[in-house]
């Protein structure tokens, strides 16, 4: 069974609706042989990285950067995973009040340096997530997932 892992930091009601969105179509039913992993980005190990075959990134957009959790996650596993998780699919979700692109630019380099595939488009929320970006983040965890199974 393939393994999708979601990294998350969700610290308010906006970047939750946007996580259960994601975890929403990620376990749709229709989707078989994916097993969903849940791990807070302070909680995530270098061995959940080397066990997922394919991987979700979620955090709230911190003074135009990823927050300092989601990267945390990356410096504590980055070298244990450099080599083991090449060409792996990944999705991103981000929510911010204000410009992204510092953190979409952050986590296209990490991604870069360990080689993943983008598997989906970004989904880029401010303020309160409308309707249509909430169907977005369902539409990218179903993404990610099916691409697994």
């Amino acid at each position: 069974m393939a393994r999708l892992l979601i990294v998350h930091h969700t610290p308010s009601p906006h970047c939750q609706a946007m996580f259960e969105a994601v975890v929403s179509g990620a376990t749709d039913p229709e989707i078989e042989g994916v097993e969903v992993v849940r791990r807070a980005a302070l909680s995530v190990t270098a061995t959940d990285f080397l066990d997922a075959d394919g991987y979700l990134l979620g955090s709230p957009v911190n003074l135009g950067y990823i927050s300092g959790a989601l990267k945390h996650a990356f410096d504590c596993s980055y070298y244990q995973i450099l080599d083991s998780t090449q060409a792996r699919p990944f999705g991103l979700y981000l929510h911010g009040n204000e410009g992204s692109e510092g953190a979409v630019n952050a986590v296209d380099r990490i991604t870069a340096g360990l080689g993943w595939t983008k598997a989906a488009e970004y989904v880029i929320a401010s303020n309160k997530p409308t309707k249509d970006q909430l169907d977005a983040c369902w539409e990218l965890g179903a993404t990610v997932a099916a691409g697994l199974s």
